[in-house]
């Protein structure tokens, strides 16, 4: 089974040292439809930027809607279209490609990936295929490994954003969105009205 339980973001929060309402909002600001597409693949992200920089801007004038210098929201695609971008990519460079993507649940960043506890980029993204309960286990491992649990403890939206989302983090409002997700599931009554991931 993919998808998530209750008993699966409990147990997160319990190794993270804060609450589950914190643990639902970063997936809710995430990714809000779940860590896979209807069609089975996991939801990813492909960075222009990051493949740019990982590529030493090799492709950034032949292919200039995978490879670029800057960060340019015009260039995302969302959904499948994204996989297409990353097949694109991962035909000039497989490796930067599949770093280049956030993936699942909690979109985080294949470069990352020993920081998630997987040896190998490969196993990385095999794992981002095979469910939800793995894509938790790599957020939990990168929060622990990257010294943001204390952040998310205290619900330091600002410093947990500048660390999980790089230091532009305001510019969409990134720690404001944290911080209204998790107010709707730390409110009363929240699980009863419905309010999960």
């Amino acid at each position: 089974m993919k998808t998530l339980t209750d008993s699966d973001f409990q147990a997160a929060a319990a190794t993270l040292g804060c609450s589950e309402a914190a643990v639902r909002a970063v997936c809710t600001v995430e990714a809000p439809k779940g860590g896979f597409l209807p069609t089975g693949e996991p939801v990813i992200l492909f960075e222009a930027h990051v493949f740019s920089r990982l590529t030493a801007h090799a492709y950034d004038a032949s292919h200039p809607l995978i490879s670029s210098r800057v960060w340019n929201r015009a260039l995302y695609r969302s959904g499948l279209n994204e996989w297409q971008r990353l097949q694109q990519a991962v035909q000039l460079d497989s490796v930067a490609a599949y770093q280049s993507c956030s993936w699942g649940k909690f979109q985080i960043m294949g470069f990352n990936y020993r920081r998630c506890g997987f040896p190998t980029l490969g196993s990385f993204v095999d794992a981002m295929h095979e469910s939800e309960g793995h894509q938790l286990e790599a957020f939990v491992a990168f929060v622990k490994s990257a010294g943001l649990d204390d952040e998310l403890a205290r619900m330091d939206w600002a410093a947990f954003a500048r660390g999980y989302n790089g230091p532009a983090y305001a510019e969409n409002e990134y720690d404001t969105r944290l911080a209204v997700a998790f107010a709707s599931y730390a409110a009363p009554g929240a699980a009863a009205a419905g309010r999960v991931v």
